[in-house]
């Protein structure tokens, strides 16, 4: 008998009952939401949603599994390895909700591509790799020309920081402002618009494990579930408008390993005196 036969989406999705309406849940149900990037948070975005009950997804990643990737991904596994990500994910939001229409993009976002990657979204969620900062731009860049809400949970040590850019609000590059810099400035103003507070800081305990120059850093598991809880709930709240969310220049960082919670808010983004002190302190550790 076909699995898919005994598939009951009001069932499978009833223990979200309460948290929200049966008419939410709909909502959810037709809501489709673009996901870019499925390695560390954005697989974990993807499968947090599908098990929210969002039916509908446009999924992108150019990238397949490796060794490497098991410490944090949630499509890596020895029966992954050397499979395309986009594949993996696809498989694994459908074994959740075979209902579901995922659209996967194995190519990536590419300027080709990014109108029909963006084509019917309610929300795009953030998943890409730290160091792709251009890719990252023109997808940020696309969503507020559209007036789609943009989000990303990057995962800082065992914690995440949260940023959300509302339609007619403040852009990317208003609060990130990279335009035009060099790719070692830009890494340090990304960085310092993550986490204006940056309380992650001061338990990495071995600092020979960030290159930047090799494009890597550490990550734990603990970080991208973090991220995955933060990034389901804010979406949920924009997709079903319910209560308010802080978009930028206000960013949100909570430290599980501090325990501390932190909220920031950074009038014209980078250009923040704040920010500026910031990037100041970044810089030379970005060269060392």
């Amino acid at each position: 008998m076909d699995a898919n036969t005994n598939f009951d989406y009001d069932r499978a999705f009833s223990r979200n009952i309460g948290w929200v309406t049966a008419a939410e849940q709909e909502k959810l149900r037709g809501a489709r939401v673009a996901i870019a990037g499925l390695g560390g948070v954005g697989g974990a975005h993807l499968l947090t949603l599908a098990r929210l009950g969002v039916g509908n997804f446009n999924i992108a990643d150019f990238d397949d599994f490796e060794v490497h990737n098991f410490n944090r991904q949630v499509g890596a596994f020895m029966s992954t390895l050397g499979r395309p990500k986009a594949v993996v994910l696809k498989e694994q939001a459908l074994d959740i909700n075979p209902e579901a229409d995922v659209r996967a993009f194995g190519d990536g976002v590419t300027a080709a591509n990014l109108d029909e990657f963006l084509r019917d979204v309610d929300v795009y969620v953030d998943g890409i790799d730290f160091f792709a900062i251009e890719a990252r731009r023109m997808l940020f860049r696309a969503c507020h020309e559209r007036g789609i809400p943009a989000l990303t949970a990057a995962p800082l040590g065992m914690g995440v920081s949260f940023l959300y850019f509302r339609p007619g609000g403040m852009s990317f590059e208003q609060y990130f402002r990279v335009e035009g810099r060099s790719q070692q400035e830009q890494y340090a103003r990304f960085i310092a618009g993550l986490s204006p507070s940056a309380l992650h800081r001061g338990y990495l305990v071995a600092p020979e494990a960030v290159n930047f120059k090799e494009k890597r850093g550490p990550s734990t598991m603990m970080s991208c579930d973090l991220c995955a809880g933060v990034m389901g709930t804010s979406v949920l709240k924009v997709l079903l408008n319910r209560g308010s969310l802080r978009a930028a220049p206000w960013a949100m960082q909570f430290d599980a390993y501090k325990q501390k919670l932190s909220f920031t808010w950074r009038p014209f983004g980078n250009a923040n005196p704040l920010q500026q002190l910031l990037m100041a302190l970044i810089r030379p550790m970005l060269k060392g």
